[in-house]
């Protein structure tokens, strides 16, 4: 077995392998702020399938998303029945919400992945793995050049990272019965029948 395999084996019950380890980090993220640029993955395995390398332009972000329900924005005018509504119910993972928000604090980098790291009873972390689209040593590398293509500009928003098709359902309904998915399902509303 590989070094990697070793790691993996690991990382599926962390609590009952790396007890106190896992403790310790969790009370050390808790403390810290919510975008956290990083050195070198937490978890190489995971990073390295997803497509990490240690490599100028490609870099990872711990982001903290805090768990429970979100709420709806206020509303003003009147006090009607259904302002009284403030969940907010949304088709989005924590994984996805975690991307957008790395997205927002990196603008000129592009989402490639992201991977789950730990979570307590107040927080969520995942990792996201970031590529710098303008840097030349993204843009001259045969596997990684397409992320500057103006096609894949955004696709965090957009719902093209693995997170944000599994929550829209693309990765598990596929073929007959998943007919509406696809493009979106407000694309497909309009469609004619």
């Amino acid at each position: 077995m590989g070094m990697y395999k070793y790691v993996r084996e690991l990382w599926k019950q962390p609590k009952e392998n790396l007890e106190g380890l896992y403790k310790e980090r969790i009370m050390a993220w808790r403390k810290e702020e919510s975008t956290v640029r990083l050195d070198r993955p937490t978890r190489i395995d995971r990073a390295r399938s997803l497509g990490y390398r240690a490599k100028a332009g490609i870099f990872v972000v711990r982001q903290k998303v805090s768990s429970g329900g979100r709420m709806r924005e206020k509303l003003t005018g009147g006090r009607k029945p259904k302002n009284f509504r403030h969940r907010k119910i949304l088709g989005m993972s924590y994984q996805w919400v975690a991307e957008q928000r790395a997205a927002k604090k990196y603008v000129n980098c592009e989402v490639l992945n992201s991977y789950f790291v730990g979570k307590d009873g107040q927080f969520y972390w995942y990792e996201i793995i970031l590529v710098d689209k303008s840097h030349p040593a993204i843009l001259s590398d045969k596997k990684l050049s397409w992320i500057a293509n103006k096609s894949s500009s955004r696709r965090v928003v957009r719902g093209l990272t693995a997170a944000g098709k599994r929550s829209r359902g693309l990765l598990t309904h596929k073929g007959r019965g998943a007919e509406k998915l696809r493009p979106s399902l407000r694309a497909n509303k309009g469609r004619a029948k």
